[in-house]
């Protein structure tokens, strides 16, 4: 395989129109190593994902891309429910992530995502609103930022049971995604169920109950194993148009259980965030 193909395809698993391809590429250098570890962790492929992660930090990369690295190892841990550790990575990417926007976008988003998690709803507001003026004084950053702050903003208001508001937010991450380019096919899909968890806590569970079963077709299809999960969750709450409880439940289970024969170790509830 050439040089030139791995960076392609590598590139468009992590943040294109191929995020379920697998086996992905060999690494060649660090940004590589990050863009694999991207793509193997939005398929549920955690252990392969960390392990991508941890060589790229031994090898002491530019602090901008060693920040990456650590927000993108902090949304692993949240993605398994684990956030009060995940806030010690986005942290650690913060103090690292110096002038540069993406970087500190990043790590801000993530610590925002991080309070919510953990029922710290102002301080999360706060570092959202930190992120949005980064980007808003930065020149050209990566789409996939605004479309994070998106789904943020969304999830914050659905904690604070602002259904509406939050059906607004999701919303704006689905337009944003739409018109990225080059695609990003994971965010659009993840687009759609933070939309469909927004229409349902608006209570408009029938149109939740389409989006949600829509998105399940995509994420199926793309191998985003992660938000299949997370869709079959909702779905079980609320039913399915389309399957029988029973299947959604067995969807929501092989899921789960793919991500941990892959490395991920799921929080059980009740435990330290």
């Amino acid at each position: 395989m050439s040089h030139l193909t791995a960076v392609s395809g590598l590139d468009a698993a992590a943040f294109g129109d191929d995020p379920g391809r697998w086996p992905l590429p060999p690494a060649q250098g660090h940004r590589q190593l990050w863009l694999r570890a991207i793509a193997a962790g939005g398929q549920g492929r955690y252990a392969d994902a960390n392990a991508g992660l941890a060589e790229l930090l031994r090898g002491r990369p530019e602090s901008r891309l060693a920040s990456l690295a650590l927000s993108t190892r902090a949304s692993f841990l949240r993605q398994l429910g684990w956030h009060w550790r995940a806030h010690d990575w986005d942290g650690r990417a913060w103090a690292l992530a110096g002038d540069d926007p993406e970087a500190s976008a990043d790590a801000l988003a993530g610590l925002a995502a991080d309070a919510l998690g953990v029922g710290r709803l102002g301080v999360s507001a706060d570092l959202l609103s930190r992120a949005t003026d980064v980007l808003t004084g930065a020149g050209a950053v990566p789409p996939r930022l605004k479309i994070r702050l998106a789904w943020v903003g969304a999830e914050l208001a659905m904690a604070s049971g602002d259904g509406r508001t939050a059906v607004s937010h999701a919303r704006r991450g689905v337009e944003l995604a739409e018109n990225a380019l080059p695609v990003l096919r994971r965010h659009r899909v993840k687009s759609d169920v933070v939309l469909a968890a927004a229409l349902c806590c608006a209570g408009d569970l029938a149109a939740s109950r389409a989006l949600a079963d829509s998105a399940l077709v995509a994420a199926d299809s793309h191998a985003l194993v992660p938000l299949r999960w997370a869709l079959a969750c909702l779905l079980a709450g609320i039913g399915s148009a389309v399957h029988s409880q029973g299947a959604i439940v067995e969807v929501r289970d092989r899921s789960a259980e793919f991500v941990t024969r892959h490395g991920g170790r799921w929080r059980m509830p009740g435990g330290r965030p």
